[in-house]
């Protein structure tokens, strides 16, 4: 009976996260770029014995590629195809994003809504406007005429699953992602850089609504499952007493 109790209370902690989970993709089904995440599970099972709960093993990005769309920023960028913007702050430290809503910055860098810069371009302070190409190189419309401003590459990873998210849509290498590989886009079978558009969130509101609707059914059959052992637990404590 205990071992019923703890399976039940178990499988109440595992679908309390994956509801957690929902709910943050949900929150977050508006925001360029965007990754909607999911939780793996796993049973918990003695040598010889019946499964004993569920255990977590563990939460990861998927990277489904979203909706692109036009937009109006004048330094929007999307990735069309596998890959990641390379972005740094002011440390230094480098990040991954797929989000693409940049702006300039008085110092002619690109930079995202937390202030990290985009890596490999730098926009005139006279520029009338500016262009990327499929291929990610950067030119500015100025008064004295089009300049050049650098090239965009995309960093891929061999298991992009493993990438540690660092908050919104920011993504930082791990060891078990590998070393993030720089490639040039615009290539017969590779990403290429879309200009003037955003990538929506992959994140399906009416799908997400479905699962939060599986994970309280399942919420509240192990609660039921918690109640019903907690009573075999009292029936059996009052018989040993009398």
């Amino acid at each position: 009976m205990n071992r019923a109790l703890y399976a039940a209370a178990s499988g109440m902690a595992a679908q309390q996260l994956n509801l957690e989970i929902i709910a943050d993709n949900l929150a977050n089904a508006d925001v360029a770029g965007f990754k909607g995440a999911t939780a793996s599970f796993t049973d918990l099972a003695a040598p010889g014995a019946v499964g004993l709960g569920t255990t977590v093993l563990g939460t990861h990005p998927v990277f489904v590629q979203g909706k692109l769309v036009k937009s109006g920023g004048p330094f929007d960028l999307a990735i069309d195809g596998p890959g990641f913007f390379a972005v740094a702050d002011a440390r230094g430290r480098r990040a991954f994003t797929r989000d693409g809503e940049f702006s300039r910055a008085p110092d002619g860098t690109l930079r995202n809504a937390q202030g990290w810069r985009l890596a490999g371009v730098l926009v005139p302070a006279d520029a009338l406007s500016a262009a990327v190409a499929e291929n990610g190189a950067v030119t500015a419309a100025t008064p004295h005429g089009t300049r050049r401003c650098g090239r965009i590459e995309i960093a891929e990873f061999a298991s992009p699953e493993r990438l540690d998210s660092i908050g919104g849509t920011l993504f930082m290498q791990t060891h078990d992602s590998g070393r993030a590989r720089m490639v040039a886009p615009g290539g017969r079978h590779g990403p290429r850089v879309a200009f003037g558009m955003l990538e929506r969130s992959n994140v399906s509101i009416v799908e997400a609504m479905m699962e939060i609707l599986a994970a309280q059914r399942a919420y509240e059959a192990n609660a039921k499952g918690v109640q019903a052992a907690d009573e075999m637990l009292r029936i059996a404590d009052n018989l040993s007493r009398g």
